[in-house]
């Protein structure tokens, strides 16, 4: 039997993800859709150099992910630098980095196509469309991916496109339809999955947990994929019919909550692990598509760009 995490901490606070709280819930709800952004541009900001951001580039990267847990920069630098996503994210109170498997040494990974290795077999790492997901939906507790750079160095020739939505537009939304699919999609046994097989044996025990979680700030997180051999549901009428509303919910082609972006070079996501997907892509042989990803255990944080404090 599978080992069921606890993700959710014990001592968040109430407010509009309690189901108890209606009134935290309704005056969080009326502002939440009033501050939505409907396209790309509502969450793009100009900055210089976003290794080095102004106090004006910085806040207003903030108020995007105040509004929506996410914000795009589009920066002036298109070097093929790493470090370009190490000097923005300790702007914002990031600085443990998931070292995954696939990460270079300095948890940074270079989402490109390949055509050897282990990376073959990973579909970030193919031209293929990726379903709805967020990042590390597979991590155990203690290695929650709350935040994430994407940066582009080079797009693809052809497609290649995301499809953002804020994770907390996601819960509002099943809310308002039913407040029971919130109360299946917490319960710490909602979801499983499956043991990774690695060269000597299970590299990734399998794991069950829920999909949203709070922290012991009252934040919300989101585990999920839409892909069907990464994740099994718990056999209930009430999770199942939660799952369903949830893929409605993602399916909707004219929902107004969900965000196209296309990154052209120098341009980045800088989020709360919100849901995404990619479109399949195709290559120019001579200039491959080239991304940087960044994932971190924090959550973005303001920091008071003089004192340091938060």
């Amino acid at each position: 039997m599978a080992a069921v995490a606890d993700f959710t901490m014990r001592a968040a606070p109430a407010g509009p993800f309690d189901l108890r709280d209606a009134d935290a819930w309704l005056r969080w709800r009326d502002w939440k859709l009033a501050h939505a952004p409907r396209s790309a541009d509502d969450l793009i900001v100009e900055v210089r150099d976003p290794r080095a951001l102004t106090a004006a580039e910085h806040e207003a990267l903030m108020a995007r992910i105040r509004r929506c847990n996410m914000a795009i920069y589009a920066g002036q630098v298109q070097d093929a630098d790493p470090g370009i996503l190490r000097e923005l994210g300790r702007q914002f109170g990031l600085e443990n980095l998931d070292a995954n498997w696939l990460a270079g040494e300095d948890g940074i990974s270079e989402i490109k196509v390949n055509q050897g290795g282990a990376r073959q077999l990973n579909i970030p790492y193919t031209d293929r469309p990726i379903k709805w997901h967020t990042d590390g939906y597979y991590n155990p507790p203690e290695r929650l991916i709350r935040a994430m750079v994407l940066h582009c160095v080079r797009p693809a020739a052809e497609g290649g496109e995301n499809r953002l939505l804020d994770h907390e537009m996601a819960w509002l939304r099943l809310r308002e339809d039913n407040p029971e699919h919130i109360r299946a999609l917490m319960r710490p046994d909602a979801m499983l999955i499956p043991e990774r097989a690695g060269e000597e044996g299970v590299a990734r025990a399998e794991q069950g947990g829920p999909v949203f979680s709070l922290d012991r700030d009252g934040n919300l997180h989101m585990r999920y994929t839409a892909r069907t051999r990464s994740i099994a549901w718990k056999q209930d009428p009430g999770v199942l019919a939660a799952v369903a509303a949830l893929e409605r919910l993602l399916a909707d082609e004219t929902s107004p909550f969900v965000v196209h972006a296309h990154l052209e070079p120098g341009m980045g996501l800088l989020c709360n692990n919100v849901l995404h997907d990619r479109s399949a892509f195709h290559d120019d042989s001579a200039h491959p598509r080239l991304l940087y990803r960044a994932r971190y255990l924090d959550r973005i944080i303001q920091l008071d760009r003089i004192t340091g404090a938060r």
